[in-house]
């Protein structure tokens, strides 16, 4: 879809949700992650989309597809890159080239459940994530691109996942 026309629909949706604020609340659409063996695991869609995540050899794994630290890492990227495409599109900027990309570092000593010599767990997730952002565009300014990338990340759904506390829930279901 051309840059215009996604500027065009993300206005039209903006309207409406201006005027009927409760039509933009909706369930997203769950993920379910089903054991295969070892440590693959077997990732569905609602819609029958499946991806398969598995460990390095080092763990265990088979290191044939990707982790789910990297899908984690993913899913920050490519909400960033939408929300910057979107963003752009409404404002009638004419984006030539985007590209995010997101690193991490973390601790594997987490993952495994265990402890620092003092007895403190080591903490599992990332302990730093850092987003960088490179675009282009017609006829945009560095400052206007700038304040582009700062403003839409404020409101991209997954990276203001990570940076606010969203509530969590656990329901353990135990079967036979």
């Amino acid at each position: 879809m051309a840059l215009q026309n996604i500027g065009a629909a993300a206005r039209r949706v903006k309207a409406v949700f201006q005027r009927r604020p409760e039509v933009g609340i909706s369930d997203d659409a769950p993920a379910k992650a089903r054991w295969v063996s070892g440590t693959r695991v077997l990732i569905r869609h609602t819609d029958g989309i499946e991806v398969a995540t598995d460990m390095p050899v080092e763990l265990g794994g088979s290191g044939d597809q990707v982790t789910p630290g990297w899908l984690f890492r993913a899913g920050i990227a490519s909400c960033a890159a939408t929300s910057i495409t979107l963003a752009a599109a409404s404002d009638g900027i004419e984006l030539t080239a985007l590209e995010v990309i997101v690193a991490s570092r973390s601790d594997a000593r987490g993952l495994l459940g265990m402890s620092e010599p003092n007895g403190e767990l080591v903490y599992a997730g990332p302990f730093d994530v850092e987003l960088r952002v490179s675009l282009a565009a017609n006829g945009a300014t560095p400052i206007a691109l700038k304040t582009l990338v700062e403003r839409c990340l404020c409101h991209s759904p997954v990276p203001s996942a990570l940076t606010t506390a969203t509530p969590f829930t656990l329901h353990i279901n135990i079967g036979s």
